[in-house]
């Protein structure tokens, strides 16, 4: 079974291929939303990263995310000690969800991972996948999320490894700004080469 990590920098469509992937029959696992629901009412983490962040619990009994990240945005210190709760527990779904993988014989799976250069994830996969667009088309797309800052923004970047050093790593990198069509059949075309059980190349 072959293992693809999928990333890119924030705003660069990565939600929009990994829905594709999924659309051509590959398993997706999608970290982020096994955060979500770590964080979410009942969620495993809930009561260490209330119990390390007082204040964070919202009112039905999750972690209230945008407080959380108020607490953690502008301080490593306290963005460490939350990655030293989340993720062992998103490691330990992951390493779940290759095994159903390889108990189905599954011949391709991707890991969504945001920040998979950023933490160690591209060891875990035998190739790695870059979605990436032009500065100004990303700035665009995110300033129009509700609630972003200009001030946000900036430090999301700064949290993260440059879209260039990201494509200089890769092994596949898939243009998102010359329309969806485009982006589909690159997608395609890796997703076909990886069944077929040809060595990845840069494309």
């Amino acid at each position: 079974m072959i293992v693809l990590g999928l990333t890119g920098s924030i705003g660069m469509g990565k939600s929009a291929a990994a829905a594709t992937l999924r659309h051509l029959g590959v398993p997706v696992f999608d970290a982020d939303a096994v955060v979500h629901r770590l964080l979410a009412p009942g969620g495993s983490a809930v009561r260490e990263v209330e119990a390390a962040f007082p204040g964070t619990l919202d009112t039905p009994g999750g972690i209230d995310r945008q407080r959380l990240g108020q607490r953690v945005f502008n301080d490593p210190q306290a963005r460490l000690r939350l990655e030293g709760i989340l993720h062992p527990l998103v490691r330990d779904a992951e390493r779940r969800f290759v095994a159903q993988a390889r108990t189905r014989r599954a011949p391709l799976v991707v890991l969504d991972i945001p920040l998979l250069f950023e933490t160690g994830g591209r060891a875990r996969c035998d190739y790695a996948l870059v979605v990436s667009a032009p500065p100004r088309l990303q700035r665009e797309r995110v300033m129009r999320r509700p609630g972003m800052t200009e001030s946000r923004f900036a430090g999301i970047l700064r949290a993260q490894m440059s879209d260039s050093e990201k494509r200089r790593r890769a092994d596949f990198v898939v243009p998102t700004a010359l329309g969806r069509n485009l982006a589909y059949r690159r997608l395609q075309r890796i997703v076909r080469q990886l069944r077929s059980g040809m060595q990845g190349c840069k494309a």
